[in-house]
């Protein structure tokens, strides 16, 4: 071994050293992620409201079951298992039954040709027993080789293969995750959507009594056509989107189908109103430390560990490695004595200590790449906290925000029914044109569907906020 290769071991080394250093360090996270609360609030173990519609429930438990996303997530985690498997039985020896024969023509001074030089020109050893030149050889029995770990190359490789089957693991976990988070979100968004329906369905019953309204008026002098037709064009316009939230209602059905990995059908959900609570918000904040239960935070911690211990195999290649080739069976050099035994047995052990010479570029260079990604990992897995942490929070800020809005909205709403009510009084009575009236009618229309956006943007808030947390609660799991 002469220096560059002492040079590229102490390299190797100094560079190790330099990784493991640095992915010590980790981010000065605050205590708790908060966001400030006026309102009375509940604790975290209340999520499960989010996810207590049986409905909902039984369209998760399905999506688990068959998403093929999932199923090959799955196949992923068995790979990597079968890897692991590999990984761990490295360090054993191999033993494989070896059935051979060839021919061999050897010098008369090497060892086996001075045996042969001799055994042939002996006068007391007859025709038959003479051992031919070419000489044939043939053999059966047992071969084994084993590699001896001196310097923890296979147990580097072992702990890499290890880490990345947890991260599998944790892969297949943050898919879990992101189904469960995204039926939820589009259920929600469903409900919402029939929500909105149901308003457009009322309102242009109002719409059409109004025009009904205004044709008798205009019978009795009391009203022009061009009332009749705002009234009209009002109501041609509101029937215009029942059938656009139609159509997005069956999408989002189509959306959630292919979640569950089915095709199209009808979605059995529950019937949301406006008069039912929302969920509690969330009270104090969320513990900091919480964040690093995200499976893809754990997933790139793994994935660090893994790079770590590839730089550590990569150190290791650079030193000599001790193989052991033992072997026990029937030799012979006519295929009619190979089996009598026991002249024919014959059993050794070779011990080889080899050192990299000419591939040490190639050594070198694979050492170099692993390197360079355990400090990729290292940036990836203080990124992924930073993402979680602006995840968490934003969603945090989201929930809090929109629940204020819906109770404001909530107020909005019933000033202008009751607008809407005094304005069809004042048109009947002749204290208010019709143009007031179809203000009316449109603004209390607009406000109920931005009432049920609200609503939304709550459940959806709260659906990040799982899906920000990794799944991290018990109850929602």
């Amino acid at each position: 071994m002469n220096k560059r290769i002492y040079h590229y071991i102490l390299s190797a080394g100094m560079a190790v050293t330099i990784v493991a250093c640095s992915t010590q360090k980790e981010l000065s996270l605050p205590e708790r992620i908060t966001v400030p609360v006026t309102t009375d609030t509940l604790s975290l173990s209340n999520f499960s409201q989010v996810f207590n519609d049986p409905y909902l429930r039984g369209l998760i438990d399905t999506a688990l079951h068959n998403n093929f996303d999932l199923l090959s997530a799955a196949q992923r985690v068995a790979v990597a298992q079968a890897n692991l498997v590999m990984a761990k039985n490295a360090w054993l020896p191999s033993l494989n039954l070896a059935l051979s024969a060839g021919v061999d023509k050897y010098a008369d001074y090497t060892l086996n040709g001075v045996g042969n030089f001799d055994t042939n020109l002996s006068p007391n050893i007859s025709k038959d027993q003479h051992i031919p030149g070419p000489t044939p050889e043939y053999f059966a029995g047992l071969r084994s080789s084993w590699e001896i770990d001196l310097w923890g190359k296979l147990k580097s490789q072992r702990q890499a293969s290890y880490a990345r089957f947890l991260g599998s693991e944790q892969g297949r976990r943050l898919l879990v995750t992101q189904i469960v988070a995204g039926v939820s979100g589009l259920y929600y968004e469903l409900t919402a959507m029939d929500n909105e329906l149901a308003i457009i369905q009322r309102n242009i019953t109002l719409q059409e009594a109004a025009v009904a309204t205004v044709h008798i008026q205009k019978a009795g002098g009391r009203a022009t056509e061009l009332a009749v037709q705002q009234f009209t064009a009002q109501l041609l316009s509101t029937k215009a989107l029942e059938f656009g939230v139609k159509q997005e209602i069956t999408s989002l059905e189509n959306q959630l189908n292919a979640l569950m990995g089915r095709l199209p059908q009808p979605i059995l959900r529950t019937t949301v109103t406006g008069t039912q609570p929302l969920p509690a918000a969330v009270k104090g904040g969320i513990p900091s430390n919480l964040l690093l239960l995200r499976p893809d935070i754990q997933r790139a911690e793994l994935e660090l560990t893994a790079a770590q211990a590839d730089v550590k195999a990569a150190r290791a290649a650079f030193l000599p490695s001790l193989t052991i080739t033992p072997y026990t069976g029937f030799n012979a050099f006519k295929a009619g004595l190979l089996f009598q035994s026991p002249g024919s047995i014959a059993w050794g052990a070779v011990g080889n200590l080899t050192a990299p010479i000419f591939n040490k570029k190639q050594l070198k260079a694979q050492y170099n790449i692993n390197t360079a990604n355990a400090y990729t990992a290292f940036y990836d897995y203080q990124q992924a906290i930073v993402n979680g942490y602006q995840e968490v929070a934003s969603a945090l800020n989201k929930v809090d925000n929109q629940q204020q809005a819906f109770t404001l909205k909530s107020n909005e709403v019933l000033v202008l029914q009751e607008a809407v009510s005094t304005a069809n009084i004042l048109f009947t009575t002749g204290y208010a044109n019709y143009l007031e009236v179809i203000t009316a009618q449109k603004n209390v229309l607009e406000a109920e569907l931005a009432l049920v956006t609200t609503r939304r943007n709550v459940y959806q808030g709260l659906v990040s906020l799982y899906r920000a947390l990794g799944g991290g609660f018990n109850a929602a799991q």
